[in-house]
């Protein structure tokens, strides 16, 4: 990350916007760290990396930094030159960060610097959105792009399982996973249930497979998969039991990444040389393994020879996950 508005090369640089619920600040910043190599601080990311807005649950919106002052009136004394709108409308919008700024002061914020735009204003559905940020007492200023909350639709699954994970969360695993999507990525989910983890990765443009061992489990991820018009990915077989095929384009394994929620059951706990076995499959088939679990298993990730790199927990009122990213020790 680069330091907080000091020395930051604008029109390469990149403000994004961070909010979560207090249950979810341990999977953000690890979300955030994989994608950015850094914590969110003070409600924000700056980072001179660029990535898509909506692939994160976490992530309300990009402003790509083309102007940065002291106050609102050195942005509004720049801002006629910076911007061409080519006939095109506009709108100024206050980005919010952890910067307390009342309503009034947002808005005349907008006003002043929209002032100096020429061009016609639009508050609906304007050609061009800008934002302007405040984040260590100065003002940042760029072209703003919301992000779309496309998770929230895959929560109307007509296949919902309880135990499985929510949308946000799957969406972040898969970000842990994955946080370079490439046209030669290759993931495997190989405890894939009802498909949830699967949705958030296709919806991404991740190439990714699925299986399972429970036909049921098969039948309904297919039916999900199928509801948003997603390829049928999954197939039946025991991940322990799965054949290697050709190495992935990073490495010996077949897969960049495997994302593992380990099976959960309110009644039963998966055995131990069970867990092992499927740890052990995990670290045949990827590089990098992301390991969902109700359980603290480090001695088997130990015993697996999976080194953890980093981690999380994810609370739900009292019930609590571990989110554990793993590479070959």
């Amino acid at each position: 990350m680069i330091d907080f508005v000091q020395n930051i090369p604008i029109n390469e640089t990149c403000f994004y916007a961070v909010s979560c619920h207090e249950d979810e600040q341990d999977l953000c910043g690890l979300e955030m760290r994989s994608l950015f190599n850094c914590d969110p601080q003070q409600g924000c990311v700056i980072s001179d990396k660029n990535i898509d807005p909506s692939r994160s649950p976490f992530i309300r919106g990009k402003l790509a930094i083309q102007l940065i002052a002291d106050d609102a009136a050195g942005i509004a004394a720049q801002v006629g030159e910076a911007v061409a709108l080519e006939g095109r409308t506009f709108k100024v919008s206050f980005v919010g960060s952890d910067v307390p700024v009342d309503f009034d002061r947002q808005r005349a914020i907008e006003k002043e610097i929209g002032w100096q735009i020429v061009g016609q204003a639009e508050m609906r559905q304007p050609d061009r959105l800008f934002g302007v940020a405040i984040v260590d007492g100065r003002y940042l200023f760029g072209e703003f792009e919301k992000s779309e909350a496309l998770w929230l639709k895959h929560n109307e699954k007509p296949q919902p399982y309880s135990t499985a994970l929510s949308t946000r969360v799957a969406r972040a695993v898969v970000n842990i996973a994955a946080p370079v999507i490439t046209a030669e990525l290759r993931v495997i989910d190989p405890c894939c249930g009802i498909g949830t983890v699967l949705i958030e990765a296709l919806s991404m443009g991740i190439d990714i497979v699925g299986y399972d061992l429970n036909p049921l489990a098969l039948r309904g991820a297919r039916v999900n998969l199928a509801h948003f018009g997603m390829p049928d990915v999954v197939r039946k077989a025991d991940m322990t039991q799965l054949q290697l095929q050709e190495p992935s384009a990073s490495g010996a394994q077949p897969y960049d990444a495997a994302i593992i929620d380990l099976p959960y059951n309110l009644c039963s706990v998966l055995p131990s040389e069970e867990r092992l076995a499927m740890l052990q499959s995990a670290r045949r088939l990827a590089a990098r393994v992301v390991i969902v679990t109700t359980e603290t298993i480090d001695e088997d990730i130990a015993a697996a020879r999976l080194a953890i790199t980093d981690r999380c927990v994810v609370r739900k009122g009292k019930f609590e996950r571990q989110v554990i990213v793993c590479r070959h020790a």
